[in-house]
């Protein structure tokens, strides 16, 4: 029996904390009245605008990387001329949305987190309730429908950029000519491509949101805690982002 409490311990410790995680973004997203518009035109620039350069120098370096190593690679097997097509299937499938997502992690997870963490240390968040103002309404609706909205935007940002980036090194060191460069990328690519990595980038923003908040409202007190709740915020939002990208693409793609 020891042995089994053991094991069972943890596990229902791991149920309850995804139980109460997916309670935690389900109060997050529903909206009340007044819909919280201003708040979240906000985030979304705080979010989305804001990321854009990392994003973009992310996705135009790994395009480029990209269609180095594929060119590299299959002229072993005398299939140097795919790296079109194999560049903008990875970018709009896999590789878009998963550094996308990352980088977004890195920059507002922590963000979030910090932010909600501070304003518990210094009891803010206490003078809400004082005030009988639901705080998960004006601290993290904004923040979760900000993400939702704006990382599809930032993948298909993301996805053009790393696709020129291919094409850049393509026709300035690998010898393709551009027109047939453009025309090989779009012609091998299909509309579910595009809407499978639109739809990681939605579930990513969500996952990048909710650690924040989560590790934000969950902060303990003083400088230690702000510290511990941001560095819990972006190993949860990567290793979210991960684990999620692996099961949608086992659904979108098995």
């Amino acid at each position: 029996m020891n042995a089994v409490r053991a094991v069972g311990r943890p596990a229902l410790r791991v149920t309850r904390g995804i139980g109460a995680l997916a309670l935690f973004m389900a109060r997050g997203l529903a909206v009340a009245r007044p819909f919280p518009g201003r708040a979240i035109l906000h985030h979304l620039i705080q979010i989305g605008w804001l990321s854009l350069p990392v994003v973009g120098l992310t996705a135009l370096f790994t395009g480029a990387a990209l269609a180095l190593q594929i060119h590299s690679g299959g002229a072993r097997f005398q299939a140097g001329d795919v790296v079109p097509a194999i560049v903008a299937i990875g970018m709009v499938r896999e590789l878009g949305p998963v550094l996308g997502g990352l980088m977004v992690a890195a920059r507002v997870a922590s963000s979030i987190a910090a932010e909600i963490a501070t304003m518990r240390v210094t009891e803010q968040i206490d003078a809400l309730v004082t005030l009988s103002t639901d705080p998960v309404r004006w601290l993290v609706t904004p923040r979760l429908w900000a993400a939702l909205l704006v990382l599809p935007v930032l993948v298909a940002v993301g996805d053009i950029i790393g696709i020129m980036g291919g094409w850049l090194v393509g026709t300035t060191s690998l010898g393709f000519n551009s027109a047939t460069y453009i025309a090989n990328s779009w012609a091998y690519l299909e509309g579910w491509d595009i809407a499978s990595g639109l739809i990681k980038g939605a579930v990513f923003g969500l996952v990048v949101a909710t650690s924040g908040c989560w590790f934000g409202m969950r902060s303990g007190r003083g400088a230690a805690g702000v510290g511990r709740a941001t560095t819990s915020a972006v190993v949860a939002a990567a290793v979210g982002i991960l684990a999620a990208n692996f099961i949608l693409t086992a659904l979108f793609f098995q």
